[in-house]
């Protein structure tokens, strides 16, 4: 990496001499450097072997969206689905937040979803602290390369590991977090499973949607 900061550094003091725009080049090693590291954090993922969970699973759960979205959506972990396929929010759960996204003027191809954990857990368990701490450098430094403009954490799971909080959902919901010492906001929203468990909690969404809209103005 040293070699190629120096080669670049030498390239564009030589355009310079020769009183050549270099401004254009400079963008493109940047991108590519996001692109690679998002695609060999990806890469280094489908190869873990960290926890118990990569005995088990038959997919890694990576994520999928746009790397340079605003909104970054985070879930508790895989189900059966998602193992399957390899893709997060594939199931009923998944429909349920498309339709949600709806609701928002979103798609997929304008957020980024990912989970707290990347593996299944058997039976769909929740993820136990050992397998979160496992997998805790994967998505923090999915948040650090997406950088988005807000977090949305759906379900306790997600929004414990995040907030270090045991608190219940009834006092984490309705409220802006932020994300560590950053000034990314974070709001808590029902997990999609858990509103199709509960359906007479589903109103509640809208509430959530128009508290995530005061704060990104709509965007």
């Amino acid at each position: 990496k040293k070699i190629i900061r120096y080669l670049m550094s030498r390239k564009h003091e030589l355009l310079n001499l020769m009183n050549i725009d270099t401004s254009w080049i400079k963008n493109i090693p940047n991108d590519k450097m996001d692109l690679s590291n998002f695609n060999n954090l990806e890469l280094e993922a489908k190869n873990c072997h960290a926890c118990s969970l990569s005995n088990t699973r038959n997919n890694v759960v990576f994520g999928k969206g746009s790397q340079k979205a605003k909104i970054l959506i985070i879930g508790e972990a895989p189900g059966k689905d998602e193992d399957l396929s390899g893709e997060p929010f594939v199931g009923r759960a998944g429909k349920l937040l498309n339709e949600i996204l709806f609701s928002m003027k979103l798609s997929r191809d304008n957020v980024y979803i990912t989970n707290t954990v990347k593996c299944r857990p058997p039976e769909n368990r929740n993820p136990n602290s050992d397998e979160i701490n496992s997998c805790s450098r994967f998505l923090d430094r999915q948040i650090s390369l997406i950088s988005p403009n807000i977090i949305i954490l759906l379900g306790k799971v997600a929004a414990e590991r995040l907030m270090n909080t045991s608190e219940p959902m009834s006092s984490l919901r309705g409220k802006v977090h932020f994300y560590k010492n950053t000034d990314i906001p974070m709001l808590v929203f029902y997990h999609p499973a858990y509103l199709l468990r509960s359906p007479s909690e589903k109103s509640k969404v809208w509430d959530d949607i128009l508290l995530m809209k005061s704060i990104t103005h709509g965007s």
